[in-house]
């Protein structure tokens, strides 16, 4: 199974983009590890792994520390090692969310679509990037959205994290 990984790093106020090998990881310690090389003294970094067009895992470091994922269907883990190795452990299933969701604004762009893929089981902790302006309603619903590839979600939330501009670059390469 293919897979692109891009960490993204904010420093000084910026945003700094490298692509990240995954290759020969052998737990998500590891995987952490290299998020942290990407740049050492970053107040954030967040690293988007995107599998055959198929699959997106989230990892968020603060300061280097506390480790949080989010992965956009539980099946990645059946279906590669590297999926089991990201998201294998995860069991904390996020589809319920749109259950205790306030009543949205009349003005909202979101139509009656459902929260969520009902063939899809995303996991872990869905609000990783709610202090950044992407709630975890938002994060379902990107992955949710018909015919969304990976790419396309890590264009939306980076375009919000104002780093899309970084990790384009990378996929150009």
């Amino acid at each position: 199974m293919s897979y692109f990984a891009a960490a993204v790093a904010r420093v000084d106020g910026g945003w700094t983009a490298s692509e990240v090998s995954l290759r020969g990881v052998t737990d998500i310690e590891e995987v952490a590890d290299r998020l942290r090389d990407v740049e050492p003294d970053a107040d954030l970094s967040l690293l988007f792994v995107e599998a055959d067009d198929t699959y997106l895992v989230v990892l968020r470091l603060d300061e280097g520390e506390d480790l949080r994922v989010f992965g956009s269907d539980s099946a990645y883990a059946e279906e590669s090692r590297l999926g089991a190795l990201l998201v294998g452990d995860l069991k904390t299933s996020v589809t319920g969310l749109e259950e205790v969701d306030e009543p949205r604004a009349s003005g909202d762009d979101d139509t009656e679509q459902p929260a969520v893929d009902p063939e899809a089981d995303p996991v872990g902790d869905a609000d990783l990037l709610a202090d950044l302006g992407i709630p975890a309603q938002k994060l379902l619903a990107l992955c949710a959205h018909e015919g969304a590839m990976p790419a396309d979600v890590t264009a939306e939330i980076c375009q919000v994290l104002g780093c899309v501009d970084e990790v384009e670059e990378l996929r150009e390469v």
